[in-house]
């Protein structure tokens, strides 16, 4: 499976989400089109909103987002992009 990552239908699949010109699904910013795509943080790389360790599709382009290199890597393979917040107390009793 590590092969197919380089296959032509991914390189195609990559390409057409990186013309549609989104931003990031997980922080929401803007995604630079002038930066080192393999070192750069802010770099644009394909993000999989079902991890493929979990059984999500490798080429569904349902299933592809748009995504930087830093939060990409640290969603890792959870299946919810932000945890639910804690429930927030009042500062006063109402």
């Amino acid at each position: 499976m590590a092969g197919i990552r380089n296959g032509r239908p991914y390189r195609r699949l990559v390409a057409a989400q990186k013309a549609l010109g989104l931003p990031c699904w997980i922080c929401g910013h803007n995604i630079p089109a002038n930066v080192d795509g393999r070192t750069h943080p802010l770099a644009f790389t394909l993000d999989h909103e079902d991890p493929l360790s979990k059984g999500g599709s490798l080429l569904d382009p349902a299933n592809a987002r748009s995504a930087h290199r830093r939060c990409n890597s640290s969603r890792g393979n959870r299946t919810t992009v932000r945890p639910k917040a804690a429930p927030q107390r009042a500062s006063r009793r109402w």
